[in-house]
């Protein structure tokens, strides 16, 4: 007998895609969504969530750490991070919370499947295994972080996952879905202070997409001991016609281990004319950004690539600064100079009054 055709599972929640990994920051309210990394989330759908309830003190000014669980700790630390589950579901929904190792290859932070686990993820334990969402409720979660004396001096990586699954398989149902969202934990174990987090703006390349679009590729190198999830802006200016466009976000899918080399792409308007135009990128993960500057020309046909933006190099713009000093300084002198002589020239006027009368 042919087997009875696939069915779609009754149940649509709808999650933020794995890839996504969405967190929210707030400290005592929710905030918005990080929609950079969600982008794979149907409009008006119901939504399963999970997001940060509180910030460390020393890390308010740390934008990742708003979003994911980053810290710098000693061996034998414990510490804690208040988390909340919630959902726009309808109905109400059965979570399985636990921890899992993650990673980071390819330039992409990536996921163990299912609950596979690692050294990080087997030190994180929740207060719930698991809690049950009213229709559109929200939950407290809180996540207790132990470090043992031994661990070794290394950044680790994981994630704490928030997932519902659908009905199990039955005589109608031959699928079961299983969704799940995550808060990403970036910790670091060693003696002494944090170690410092740095990157490098490498070759910028213009290129046309197949479908015509522009858009650039930047290449970048971590030359710090953290990893990074680098996102950032691009500025154009001095265009044809003295256009200026922009800014346009980066693609935010880029995280590098300490060592890596990646590249980040940012996507333009499908309107804009191939050039030449005068550039500003700025990248930025957590505290640390640099910005690069300098020339570019979009390739006119689409599904090719452009020569190499020609860059400012750190001399040039000393040089141009020290120039712009250098002009403001001669101005100022020649204004003083000019009041000097004006100053000498009032009293010999005044001399010259004094001997006619």
């Amino acid at each position: 007998m042919p087997s009875p055709p696939l069915r779609r599972p009754r149940h649509r929640l709808v999650c933020a895609t794995l890839l996504a990994l969405l967190s929210h920051a707030m400290i005592g309210a929710p905030a918005t969504a990080d929609v950079g990394r969600d982008r794979g989330r149907p409009t008006g759908e119901p939504v399963l969530g999970i997001r940060l309830l509180e910030i460390p003190a020393n890390r308010m000014d740390d934008p990742r750490s708003h979003f994911f669980i980053v810290d710098h700790v000693n061996p034998g630390t414990t510490f804690t991070r208040r988390l909340e589950v919630y959902s726009t579901s309808p109905e109400p929904q059965h979570v399985k919370l636990y921890a899992a190792a993650a990673g980071i290859k390819g330039g992409r932070f990536t996921f163990a499947p299912g609950r596979a686990a690692n050294e990080l993820s087997s030190w994180i334990t929740l207060n719930h295994a698991t809690v049950n969402l009213p229709a559109h409720g929200r939950v407290p979660v809180k996540a207790t972080v132990t470090v043992p004396p031994w661990a070794t001096q290394a950044e680790r990586y994981a994630v704490i996952w928030a997932e519902v699954t659908s009905p199990e398989p039955g005589p109608e149902r031959n699928i079961a879905l299983v969704n799940r969202v995550g808060i990403r934990a970036y910790l670091d174990v060693g003696p002494g202070g944090e170690p410092p987090s740095d990157f490098r703006i490498g070759e910028i390349v213009p290129q046309r997409t197949d479908d015509g679009r522009p858009k650039i590729v930047a290449a970048v190198a971590n030359t710090g001991q953290r990893a990074l999830d680098l996102d950032g802006r691009l500025s154009l200016s001095e265009g044809p016609s003295s256009l200026r466009a922009g800014p346009f976000p980066t693609d935010r899918d880029t995280t590098l281990a300490p060592g890596d080399r990646g590249e980040v792409t940012v996507l333009l308007g499908d309107d804009l004319p191939d050039g030449p135009w005068t550039f500003r990128l700025t990248l930025h993960s957590g505290r640390v950004g640099h910005t690069a500057t300098g020339t570019l020309t979009f390739p006119a046909k689409p599904g090719t690539w452009g020569l190499a933006a020609s860059m400012d190099s750190p001399l040039t713009l000393i040089l141009t600064l020290a120039g712009s000093v250098a002009l403001v300084a001669a101005a100022l002198l020649l204004i003083g100079f000019r009041r000097f002589r004006a100053r000498r020239r009032i009293p010999s006027a005044d001399r010259l009054r004094g001997g006619l009368t």
